[in-house]
């Protein structure tokens, strides 16, 4: 841990309406997230930057949003606090788009002050995404968790977080050092293989050329893309096909179904192209669930690939 005063700071003017927390919630995995800490009024984060190794912390008071940047990449974390933030996030034609179905339209005017982030780093999301393939969210939180703690870099800057592992590591490492973690052996050398193309991966000039790299992965398929791509470029159009639960939200908030597939899901977030992410996320932030019928399911199990 380096030294308490910041290398780098800003000072950001948000829209009145904007809510900090709600806007970067994406960017951590749970409240004990070892690479971030969000109190009150301020998001902590960890991450290697194309310059070096950083923790950046947003602060909102009185109407503005301070960024200040910690160790080597502290410069870029700060130019970049706007879009990780959420306030490069382009909203235009949503709220024509939302006029058009009644539960969005409420569901944008009460969240009408969430953005959606966009950090412009891919390997920490695809760790993330690959941990959380076909199995329940405390099961992926623990793997990631474990992972990041094996790996045990200490963050600069003030507050006691860790760096995500280094692609590079994660690349040289065995697949039985994830056993222990509760990751078997296919998403193991799934996360292998992309921290080997990882500079190839971050070098990806747009969304859609991110997810074009991505597929081209063994192991990842059109759900561990469109994680990556929606926080890591804000991509606003980008929809989970093949998770478990989502389908049942969007067909149940936007049809009353309490049941329905990707492509009655696709067919249902059609009207909203361009912006078919943000609804779902909209749908996630408002806590809209389906009915559940049978056995108890965890909110976050079972996605593809």
């Amino acid at each position: 841990m380096t030294g308490t005063a910041p290398t780098a700071s800003r000072t950001l003017r948000p829209p009145p309406d904007y809510r900090l927390v709600a806007s970067i919630r994406p960017l951590t995995f749970s409240p004990y997230d070892p690479c971030a800490r969000i109190t009150s009024d301020t998001l902590w984060w960890a991450a290697r930057t194309p310059i070096g190794p950083a923790t950046l912390a947003l602060q909102s008071s009185g109407g503005e949003l301070r960024a200040d940047g910690y160790g080597p990449g502290a410069g870029w974390m700060v130019e970049h606090a706007d879009a990780i933030a959420g306030l490069r996030d382009d909203l235009t034609g949503f709220a024509d788009l939302a006029r058009s179905h009644p539960v969005v339209a409420r569901l944008a005017a009460q969240h009408a002050g969430l953005r959606l982030p966009a950090t412009g780093l891919i390997f920490p999301r695809v760790l993330r995404a690959v941990f959380e393939q076909k199995v329940t969210g405390k099961e992926a939180y623990r793997a990631y968790a474990a992972t990041v703690r094996h790996f045990a870099e200490p963050a600069p800057g003030p507050v006691s977080l860790l760096l995500p592992p280094e692609p590079a590591a994660v690349a040289a490492a065995p697949y039985w050092v994830f056993h222990p973690f509760g990751v078997e052996q296919r998403r193991a050398e799934t996360l292998r293989r992309a921290a080997a193309v990882a500079d190839r991966l971050e070098r990806s000039a747009d969304s859609s050329t991110a997810t074009r790299a991505l597929l081209t992965i063994n192991g990842i398929g059109p759900w561990t893309a469109a994680e990556v791509v929606r926080v890591a470029y804000g991509d606003a159009d980008a929809v989970s096909v093949g998770d478990y639960h989502v389908p049942n939200t969007v067909a149940w908030a936007l049809a009353g179904e309490a049941r329905a597939d990707d492509a009655r899901m696709l067919e249902l977030l059609e009207p909203f192209r361009g912006h078919r992410g943000r609804v779902c996320r909209l749908l996630e932030a408002a806590g809209i669930h389906a009915p559940r019928f049978g056995p108890r399911m965890p909110i976050r199990s079972f996605a593809r690939y």
